[in-house]
């Protein structure tokens, strides 16, 4: 339940969605309004994820700048801390 007012729209589905997205939200137990929410964030990241390996692909089409992008990423490595 939330503790603050959130600001609330209106958004029209067709059933076998609004099934779905209802079926999702008592097998979590979370409320619709949530279930909705990470649905999109899921869609988001997805879509981030496909247009990411999308460029990676182009970039690997040319080995110079495939090259050049490997030199820097090695460069700039992040660690996770799980080492």
């Amino acid at each position: 339940m939330y503790t603050q007012l959130v600001s609330t729209t209106t958004i029209r589905v067709d059933t076998e969605t609004h099934a779905q997205l209802v079926e999702l939200s008592e097998s979590t137990g979370k409320s619709l309004i949530a279930t909705v929410r990470d649905a999109a964030e899921a869609l988001h990241r997805q879509r981030f994820g496909v247009k990411v390996a999308s460029e990676l692909a182009k970039l690997r089409l040319d080995p110079a700048a495939w090259s050049s992008y490997l030199a820097e990423a090695e460069t700039t490595l992040v660690t996770d801390g799980l080492d």
